[in-house]
């Protein structure tokens, strides 16, 4: 941290001058060093004791007196090389301070198209790249094996690209403010980048780090790249509040302009790694190589198999595959093919995952898939916000819960409607361990367990059936659920998801009379059964004809199959048709109720935009009735 000339305390004894307010060294520090520089700090001692008593003659005649001579600067310069081991020294009359400059990796872990770490390896002496375990950031408070297997991979993957090119990425666990402090006293930190968190539960802890960024002198410099555009300048651009509308977010996203293009690779040509001995972090653990999940203390407890691998570099081949797929369909005639034809029994082609975690970035993705449709279809302008809808619906959550610290709540969040939902221990946990007897949900629930991802057809198919639809058991429940096993949940994506699909928020078409049918929804989506098969294994033998009602199979068929509904295969929590119909006459007069008071509800714009959410064609939209 760089200071003006300093003022003595005249109340300061001489052996303790500087010592105590750390801007000068202790003598026998300075004789560890060599003979010249040695034999400076000695004479320098007599100098500041000479000045010291110049500056009490001073005082006494109420004048005050400065330092300001080139021999204090190199006293000083010799304390900076002590103690914050700066590259410090004397250059035409004027102090040359080293610039220890620390890249803080949470959510973009990733090197390219990162304008931090750009800002990071710029203009600095010595450079670090660091990741804190404060058992919140990345989602580690509420999650499970597969999610933090994935975050490791992905902190593995970072550590090996950096140590190819000389340097590593330290991992510490503790708090985030006692690694700043650390990492100031023991390297001279002095600038800190990060990339821009803009989810409000972050909000606490970049605050604190920021006050101690400021008292400590830290530039603290941070960059928006997690999202395509700053959820802030579009609530500012919409009159200081979120658009509550997709339809009205995309409005406002025209007129803010398109998102920044990605900025080029990081040169590691000229940048000088800093080291960092375990010794150092003192009471700070201090990883020895990037961690495993089992090394932060996650081990798997329900045969985990996760379907993805994190990390940067397998995140950039996955999305040369979906971008071939994308491109495909284009010549093919038709977009988000990932929509139109969801696959639940191959390899997931969703990114989700790396965007959530920041192992590729959305701004690639997004501009990738808007340059392919450009090279093939030259002069035609390309459907803009339907080409990437789904990016455009993660941008939209982003900025309703920015300002929103209550957002993954019912209660005392402003945009969510206040529901009687049920408090069923019984109904969640069979919904959770998918044991609810209709096998298409069921096989969803398993997958998500045991893989840690579902397709997001099948995400809207156990919401809706666990919410509204038939156990009428509150979205929050179902969040938590999601947190802890799905790879990519995302605290704001998430939980607009599970408040659209439940009628607490964004809803106007999705009303109970369209809920979506747990049999019909399945067969329309996967009719072979390879899927229920897969996951439910206890009806792989079960003709077509009953895998996805096996409860209507004749007793002799539930022999031959080896599987008995109620002993082999639960009966089914509820009868649809039933609990559909209950739960519409419940939210009917919920939804009268508020006619009288109208919340400031958020709501599609119309049924196309509803399709566009649960990612359904026209075609297969018809099997949401049940």
């Amino acid at each position: 941290m760089e200071t003006s000339s300093p003022m003595f305390d005249s109340s300061t004894e001489k052996e303790n001058l500087g010592a105590k307010r750390g801007e000068f060294p202790k003598k026998d520090d300075l004789m560890k060093m060599d003979t010249e520089e040695g034999n400076l700090a000695v004479e320098m001692d007599k100098e500041v004791l000479k000045l010291e008593v110049a500056r009490k003659r001073k005082l006494d005649n109420n004048d005050d007196h400065m330092l300001g001579s080139e021999d204090f600067k190199r006293y000083k310069a010799l304390h900076d090389k002590i103690v914050y081991g700066h590259k410090t020294g004397v250059k035409g009359g004027s102090e040359m301070k080293t610039k220890v400059s620390v890249h803080w990796f949470r959510h973009g872990l990733r090197v390219h198209d990162n304008p931090a770490l750009l800002e990071s390896i710029s203009e600095c002496d010595k450079f670090f790249a660091i990741f804190i375990n404060d058992g919140n950031t990345a989602g580690l408070q509420h999650t499970g094996y597969n999610r933090v297997k994935f975050l490791c991979e992905s902190l593995q993957n970072l550590d090996q690209q950096l140590r190819e090119v000389g340097g590593q990425l330290h991992v510490f666990d503790g708090k985030v403010c006692d690694v700043i402090k650390m990492l100031h006293r023991e390297t001279g930190l002095s600038r800190l980048t990060l990339e821009q968190d803009c989810e409000a539960i972050w909000y606490q802890r970049d605050e604190e780090a920021q006050r101690l960024c400021e008292e400590l002198g830290i530039e603290m410099v941070e960059h928006i790249s997690h999202t395509l555009w700053d959820p802030f300048q579009i609530i500012q651009a919409n009159g200081g509040t979120p658009p509550l509308t997709y339809e009205m977010f995309l409005q406002v996203s025209s007129a803010v302009g398109p998102p920044p293009r990605p900025v080029p690779d990081p040169d590691w040509s000229d940048v000088v790694f800093g080291e960092l001995l375990e010794v150092q972090a003192k009471n700070i653990k201090l990883y020895p190589k990037a961690p495993t999940a089992e090394d932060f203390g996650f081990f798997p407890t329900n045969g985990e198999k996760s379907v993805y691998v994190g990390g940067e570099t397998r995140a950039l081949k996955h999305l040369r595959q979906r971008l071939q797929v994308e491109e495909d369909a284009f010549r093919d005639g038709y977009i988000l093919p990932n929509q139109v034809n969801p696959d639940l029994v191959g390899p997931p082609m969703s990114m989700s995952a790396a965007l959530r975690f920041g192992c590729l970035s959305v701004r690639r993705f997004y501009w990738s898939v808007q340059d392919i449709y450009k090279n093939l279809f030259k002069g035609q302008p390309p459907p803009t916000t339907s080409l990437t809808a789904q990016l455009i619906w993660r941008e939209f959550f982003y900025c309703m819960s920015a300002d929103n610290p209550k957002y993954h709540k019912m209660v005392d969040n402003p945009i969510c409607i206040q529901i009687p939902w049920y408090d069923d221990e019984e109904r969640l946990k069979a919904w959770e361990e998918g044991r609810t007897g209709y096998p298409f949900i069921d096989a969803c629930m398993r997958q998500l367990v045991k893989e840690g991802w579902i397709h997001h057809v099948g995400r809207t198919a156990v919401s809706c059936f666990l919410t509204r639809g038939d156990l009428w058991v509150s979205w929050e429940k179902g969040l938590e659920v999601f947190l802890k096993y799905l790879i990519d949940a995302d605290w704001s994506v998430c939980a607009g998801n599970w408040m659209w699909v439940s009628s607490s928020a964004f809803e106007r078409q999705l009303d109970c009379s369209t809920c979506i049918c747990p049999v019909n929804y399945g067969r329309r989506l996967e009719p072979t059964g390879s899927y229920i098969r897969r996951y439910v294994p206890e009806l792989a033998k079960y003709p077509l004809e009953f895998v996805f009602e096996p409860w209507k199979a004749p007793k002799s068929v539930q022999e031959s199959a080896g599987c008995i509904i109620g002993r082999d295969y639960p009966h089914r929590i509820v009868n649809h048709e039933e609990a559909s119909k209950d739960n519409e006459e419940m939210m009917d007069a919920i939804r009268q109720k508020l006619q009288q008071d109208p919340p400031p509800h958020c709501c599609p714009s119309n049924m196309k935009e509803t399709r566009q959410f649960l990612r359904l064609s026209d075609n297969c939209f018809h099997n949401l009735e049940g």
